[in-house]
């Protein structure tokens, strides 16, 4: 199968280019994955996929079109390239046109992104739902939800200023499970990683359980400006945020408030690191290569408080004057694997510093109000605690924080020392971090 991939990526390649385009990449994805669903603690669905889709980059004049299709068999890929053709005519110029980068050195391959463990359990991923359902009961919750979600990827790209077909095979597990507990305890936790270790998906488990468990008989508190411990679920919804604001693509569009500083800028608390880290063979979008056949590499985006690197392709480099960071992205530059330096504190020496806050573990409903500010509100969600005096005394019903995402990261004073692989839909982009202690946030009640 691999073999008519790489052969029908060159094929598209050569119709396209006979076709009349000058420039083109293909970035063809083959997913074997399989989705167990579960509904009151117990595997309620399981499905399956074989799924093929093609990215297509084509440019005629200056002229740039994306497109993506999901043929229904492989024959059929390179069908679409001359209906594309009719209308690059109708297409503008790009202003952000560069050529294709044909780099010095040819990109290779991530090697052993492919954990066995996860392509026998695409096979059948019920026993691992059974398994993540046992533990959680162990905390006696009254039911659980989630899903377990295992994939085997297939990689294919070329363009034209390439010439090798680069081929890079991948395995993923995504998993989240939400825990009830009496009449309004609930907690969650979720998992990403290219490897499966049914260790770490019993602690997602114990760790949603016992949140919910310890979440029951909230209380009300009122809003206003609190010391705050995330953890890594809210943190890394957050820090995504972030991270996406540092493609120069978004700068562009305005949609930053990385456009008030320039690199070399003190940004954050001098405790806070956040690399953008394609090259961790743990987290499910490591990769050797960007969608322009340009080697990935580890970079800081912010290192002890201070911004280093914005997120650039070719194209936004060139219109920069600089070189890409191999974040590509034929639009936007994104970016890959996110992780933050930990800090030397555990959890309970966390909260032991603050005198009066709030430990927020779940949230959702993130909205910028000010991409260029960077003003925000989040809804908490699930377990939410009040911490008196160095210690959680109660949970309290949900809030909404609404404040500045640079203020956040100025504010931080402490991080925890044990890392977290958190992904779901909340954290698209997989993030390794650990529990972060934020002074002074401003919260407010909650609408919905």
């Amino acid at each position: 199968m691999k073999e008519e991939l790489v052969e029908y990526t060159r094929k598209i390649i050569d119709k396209a280019v006979s076709e009349g385009f000058s420039e083109v990449a293909v970035l063809l994805l083959n997913e074997k994955r399989s989705m167990v669903k579960i509904a009151n603690s117990e595997p309620s669905v399981v499905q399956h996929w074989s799924t093929i889709s093609v990215g297509l980059y084509l440019v005629k004049d200056k002229r740039i079109i994306v497109a993506r299709v999901e043929p229904s068999s492989i024959e059929q890929i390179d069908k679409p390239v001359k209906e594309l053709l009719k209308i690059a005519s109708r297409v503008e110029e790009s202003p952000l046109y560069a050529p294709l980068p044909k780099p010095e050195k040819e990109p290779k391959p991530l090697e052993g992104l492919v954990d066995e463990g996860v392509v026998r359990a695409i096979e059948n991923p019920v026993d691992l739902a059974e398994r993540v359902v046992e533990v959680a009961h162990r905390e006696k919750v009254d039911r659980v939800a989630g899903t377990i979600d295992l994939a085997y990827i297939t990689r294919v790209l070329a363009t034209t200023a390439i010439g090798n077909v680069l081929v890079e095979d991948s395995t993923r597990l995504q998993a989240y499970l939400r825990a009830f507990a009496g009449e309004d305890g609930s907690g969650q936790w979720a998992l990403g990683s290219t490897r499966l270790d049914t260790r770490r998906l019993e602690e997602m488990a114990s760790i949603a359980a016992r949140y919910a468990v310890e979440s029951r008989n909230r209380v009300e508190i009122e809003p206003g400006v609190y010391d705050i411990v995330l953890s890594p679920m809210v943190f890394g919804n957050l820090l995504n945020y972030v991270a996406n604001m540092a493609s120069a693509f978004m700068m562009f569009m305005g949609m930053s408030f990385f456009v008030n500083y320039k690199p070399g800028a003190s940004i954050a608390s001098t405790k806070f690191t956040l690399l953008d880290d394609p090259l961790n063979k743990e987290l499910p979008r490591a990769t050797g290569f960007d969608d322009e056949g340009v080697s990935t590499r580890t970079k800081p985006i912010i290192e002890d408080g201070v911004f280093k690197t914005i997120l650039h392709n070719s194209k936004t480099a060139s219109k920069m004057n600089t070189e890409t960071t191999g974040n590509a992205g034929w639009i936007m530059p994104t970016p890959w694997n996110l992780v933050v330096r930990a800090g030397d504190y555990k959890l309970d020496e966390l909260i032991g510093e603050v005198k009066k806050g709030i430990l927020v573990t779940n949230n959702w409903y993130t909205r910028l109000q000010n991409y260029v500010e960077g003003q925000f509100s989040t809804i908490t969600r699930d377990a939410l605690f009040l911490i008196e005096d160095g210690r959680i005394t109660k949970p309290i019903n949900k809030l909404r924080i609404a404040d500045k995402l640079p203020r956040i990261l100025s504010n931080i004073d402490g991080l925890g020392r044990d890392l977290y692989d958190i992904q779901w839909w909340e954290v698209r982009i997989p993030t390794r971090l650990p529990y972060v202690l934020v002074r002074q946030v401003h919260t407010s009640k909650h609408t919905v």
